[in-house]
């Protein structure tokens, strides 16, 4: 056997090998920029009046719109069935849109969401993806419905992502800009004003950027793009975009301070009465240049963000939770390195809240994020929080990320991260890559090694995929190892000490006429987990087919074959336990949505079969209703039944959410989320109003309430929150 330094440095010469040959031959098989199509952009001597009223302003009357919309969707390579002109134009400090989406039935525009950053697959609706440093790997979408949404978001990595790289779509992302809409006869129209101080592009006087358009026309099921794309592709494929010439960009400085106020009061729970307490704080922007942005946060604090959707574990690993702070959210796909859910390397939940889900006050931090050079991406993260008490764990963390994104979809990057301040330190060193074969393939492995004083067995982890995606098929191999000791504790485990494969296929038919179907998806897919001693931990082989209609409708028919090992019995519910053993079970999955773009929809997702021995019924049920686009409400049901062969074996769980929103305008909101939990017999209860002014900064008053009713339960906790920030553009 090799010493384990020698196994790691051998892994490692591997991965380098890989990632160097491919540079080499994927820098042959970059398409040219000039097979897409191009527009330029007009320099406006008066901006726009941003309402909306794209054919009424005498902005655009000297602008050359672009037009020709290719389908994707129902019937790709087609013309888009209605006429769509795009005008963009430029001042002195902000980019201008203006989109004319034409349509021959005005009332058949579908419009179901006045929020922000609300989903857009089901609403007629305009995007627009814009790469202002023309590296065909990164960008910004900006998008809109007929009611004037704001929908925003950041794209990193081609919008390609993968467990290995992070990269796709971050919605998280909320810049400055505004945009405004309006319905006519002729169709609806939007103008879009896009400040040049939210964007990152060069340093030329005179730039050319990638651009791409797309619309959506609900009625149809029609989705089209401006600079044509595959059925397999969507707006984050930067390296497709089109050319937007001739953009001339300030050369201005940019900083931004955005200090809140705060105030709170609680009661109940573990306090003797009511508590109140204020507080302040302050995030600042500052371009160092216009591709490298650094931020700095004082008294950092989440009150606006809503709770988490809570989750049932009837399993032994460890649950994931989505991060949804915007702080950590921004730009957060420079730091991704890991399998997403499964051993992410750096995960920012670990900053700001405990192991029990708790918050532990930010105290501040700073964060360098951007572009060195053309293709040097950099990322530079430090971080301090109060001490957990009791806790070894420090509660300062650092992150430092550097990557080189190569030609075709192709970058190699290395990642450090540190956790100190406590009784011990932790570091965390790896190195990732990716590699771009053709339009299809993308092969890319990680490696990392973690350094935890006390801990003694293998502390090494890598992971090695390949992906191919067409018109026809999809597929993916992934192999995954995890040491026993492992220890990334700025990242996310869900168990270790593991070997993981993932395989998966898929065929897409698009068939001409039949029953009404756009697509028929069959796949495939498999996952195992196994100990480094060979037991058979996890197996989960998956055989579906995805019905696609033409109304939006989905119905998934599947089966699923089984394997859990049990290595120590496990209590999955209150005086339930599961005994060691092997569990081979098969059971049948059903699910069903009606068309989300309807005032009524539904879902259902259901699995019958074996568990633990023993049987389980698992059924999810949503239903979905709205009031034109400004009320929406949902309730769903996580629906859990068992009948195992044990003691006290025959015991079910559920977990209900009930959604409201309210839109007052699209900056204007009232929201909800109710949940009952009856495993824990817990109601907990969140509402926050939002009215928005730049970006996320503006007035949230937020109200959280807890109710347990299990025996030797706390009184109910309350707490009312009042936020105000508001966004200084100090040079503008």
């Amino acid at each position: 056997m090799k010493p384990d330094s020698v196994q790691y440095s051998n892994r490692l010469a591997l991965c380098c090998a890989v990632f160097a040959c491919g540079s080499i031959a994927s820098a042959e098989e970059a398409p040219e920029p000039g097979t897409r199509p191009a527009m330029s952009a007009h320099s406006l001597s008066a901006a726009p009046v941003v309402d909306g009223d794209v054919l009424g302003d005498a902005a655009w009357s000297d602008a050359r719109p672009a037009k020709g919309f290719t389908q994707i969707r129902p019937r790709e390579g087609n013309a888009a069935s209605q006429r769509t002109d795009v005008f963009i134009g430029f001042t002195g400090s902000a980019l201008y849109i203006g989109v004319v989406a034409y349509d021959e039935d005005p009332d058949g525009i579908i419009v179901t969401d006045s929020r922000r950053d609300s989903d857009l697959d089901d609403t007629d609706a305009f995007l627009v993806l814009i790469d202002g440093l023309q590296d065909r790997q990164n960008g910004y979408i900006f998008g809109t419905n007929a009611a004037g949404i704001e929908y925003d978001g950041q794209v990193s990595l081609d919008g390609s992502g993968s467990s290995f790289g992070g990269g796709d779509l971050n919605l998280n992302w909320d810049g400055s800009w505004s945009v405004r809409a309006r319905i006519g006869d002729y169709g609806w129209s939007a103008e879009f004003e896009i400040p040049f101080r939210t964007l990152r592009f060069g340093r030329d006087a005179v730039q050319d950027w990638g651009i791409n358009f797309q619309r959506n026309i609900r009625r149809n099921n029609e989705v089209a793009f401006w600079a044509p794309l595959a059925r397999n592709r969507n707006l984050t494929r930067v390296s497709e975009a089109g050319t937007l010439r001739g953009v001339e960009p300030p050369a201005q400085r940019n900083l931004k301070v955005t200090p809140y106020v705060l105030g709170t009061a609680q009661r109940g729970g573990e306090l003797s009465g009511t508590e109140t307490e204020s507080d302040v704080g302050l995030d600042l922007k500052y371009s160092v240049t216009p591709s490298l942005t650094l931020d700095m946060t004082y008294n950092t604090d989440f009150a606006q963000v809503e709770v988490d959707e809570q989750q049932v574990n009837l399993d032994r690993f460890n649950l994931f939770f989505p991060e949804k702070r915007p702080f950590f959210l921004e730009n957060a796909g420079t730091f991704a390195v890991g399998v997403s859910g499964q051993a992410q390397l750096f995960f920012s939940r670990r900053i700001g809240i405990d192991e029990d889900g708790n918050v532990v006050p930010v105290d501040g931090g700073v964060r360098l994020s951007g572009k060195i050079g053309p293709r040097t991406n950099v990322g530079l993260l430090h971080m301090a929080t109060d001490d957990v008490p009791g806790s070894p764990l420090g509660n300062e963390f650092s992150v430092a990320r550097i990557s080189q994104e190569l030609p075709n979809r192709s970058s190699v990057g290395a990642l450090f991260t540190h956790r100190g301040g406590g009784e011990r330190d932790n570091n965390v060193f790896a190195v990732d890559g990716r590699w771009g074969i053709g339009d299809h393939i993308t092969l890319g492995a990680w490696a990392g090694r973690s350094d935890t004083p006390g801990l003694t067995g293998r502390d090494d982890a890598f992971s090695v995929e390949g992906s191919y995606s067409s018109a026809a098929w999809r597929g993916s191999l992934r192999y995954t190892e995890v040491g026993e000791d492992f220890n990334p504790e700025v990242g996310f485990l869900s168990r270790t000490g593991y070997r993981n494969v993932r395989a998966f296929v898929m065929h897409v038919i698009r068939p001409d006429d039949l029953w009404g179907l756009l697509e028929l998806r069959p796949h495939a897919s498999y996952t195992g987990f196994w100990k480094f001693d060979d037991f058979h931990e996890t197996g989960f082989l998956h055989v579906d087919n995805h019905w696609v209609f033409r109304t939006g409708a989905e119905l998934h028919t599947g089966v699923n074959f089984t394997k859990s090992g049990v290595l120590e019995r496990f209590e999955i519910v209150d005086d339930v336990w599961i005994e060691e053993g092997t569990y081979d079970h098969s059971e049948a999955q059903i699910v069903y949505f009606t068309d989300a773009s309807q005032p009524f929809s539904f879902e259902l997702r259901t699995n019958v079969g074996g568990r633990f021995g023993g049987n389980r019924v698992s059924i999810e049920p949503e239903i979905n209703y709205r009031i034109g686009e400004t009320f929406r409400t949902s309730l769903s049901v996580d629906y859990n039944e068992f009948d195992l062969p044990v003691a006290n074996g025959d015991f079910s769980v559920a977990l209900a959410r009930l959604r409201l929103s309210y839109s007052f305008t699209p900056k204007t909101q009232l929201q909800a989320l109710v949940q009952y939990n009856d495993r824990d017999d817990t109601l907990g209860t969140n509402i926050r109003f939002s009215w928005l002014r730049d970006g996320n900064s503006g007035l949230y008053l937020v109200y959280n309430e807890l109710n347990e009713r299990g025996p030797g339960a706390l009184p109910t906790g309350r707490e009312i929150i009042l936020k105000y920030s508001h966004l200084f553009d100090v040079f503008d």
